[in-house]
């Protein structure tokens, strides 16, 4: 069985962070493991406290996950501060020989900071080289780029300036534009490729990054190239945030429904897949 890697915060929830992505693994059918930078005291309303771990703690966390049983894809999300980023760069550099997705977890859909401002410059220079493919949305992109983003061409440029800071590619999700698709952009260094689906308006939005960003680690642990993995991962969360509806959890923004091919199978047994196209 293939195994991954999630190195992220813990969100008491269960709808975002190390919870979403175990979620998103399983479902996928890999076997994930986890390593928790923080926790965080949240619910579909906000964040209220953050507590990050010691870095002996994250750094013993991650060597024991790799002298047993080394990940065949890893990714990252809240990494939070200076310390935690070192501590988990110096540990993948010397360890990790599998892919690597970094998510760029800057601050959470109610507006809580999950980085600290002074970490922003510290996680590009460190772990950006080391990153197979980064996944940032469109205000983590802008932070990264120093550019306002209001078009499909400032896009491509964007993607562009992100892959100048060391990863072999760049993903930019789309989900903060207007108009009935949500269309994210893979920039391999040469290509562009456009991988939409039809916009979903819904509340249940909770953790959504991190679950696809988990997707996307779970199909290259399968073996499926990046632009496969990608457009799999879009189906995925597509089809997840389409059937978060039918939990109807908490007041907030609620939770994806990462376990929507148990719930909603067809009459012949099949699964329905949000769609999606690529271009």
């Amino acid at each position: 069985m293939k195994k991954t890697l999630t190195i992220a915060g813990s969100d008491s929830s269960g709808g975002a962070g190390i919870q979403a992505d175990i979620k998103t693994m399983g479902a996928l059918g890999v076997f994930g493991m986890s390593v928790i930078t923080a926790v965080t005291s949240q619910n579909t309303r906000g964040v209220t406290y953050i507590e990050e771990l010691s870095t002996k703690s994250i750094i013993t966390q991650i060597e024991a996950i790799y002298d047993d049983t080394a990940p065949d894809a890893v990714k990252s999300g809240m990494l939070f501060s200076k310390d935690i980023i070192e501590a988990v760069s110096d540990v993948l550099k010397s360890r990790n020989k599998s892919p690597y997705i970094l998510d760029p977890v800057m601050v959470a859909a109610s507006g809580a900071k999950l980085l600290k401002d002074d970490a922003v410059s510290y996680m590009v220079e460190n772990l950006f080289p080391l990153a197979y493919v980064v996944t940032p949305n469109i205000p983590e992109a802008e932070l990264l780029s120093g550019m306002k983003i209001e078009s499909q061409e400032h896009i491509d440029t964007a993607c562009r300036q992100i892959k100048e800071l060391g990863p072999q590619n760049v993903i930019i999700k789309g989900g903060h534009f207007n108009g009935e698709e949500s269309v994210d952009t893979l920039f391999d260094g040469e290509n562009y490729y456009e991988i939409s689906a039809k916009r979903i308006n819904s509340k249940n939005t909770h953790g959504t990054g991190c679950t696809y960003s988990s997707a996307i680690c779970s199909y290259l642990a399968l073996g499926f190239n990046l632009l496969d993995a990608v457009k799999y991962a879009k189906q995925y969360i597509t089809s997840a945030i389409i059937y978060g509806a039918d939990m109807n959890i908490g007041s907030g923004s609620g939770p994806v429904n990462h376990f929507f091919e148990s719930t909603r199978n067809n009459n012949d047994g099949t699964i329905s897949f949000g769609s999606c196209t690529c271009g």
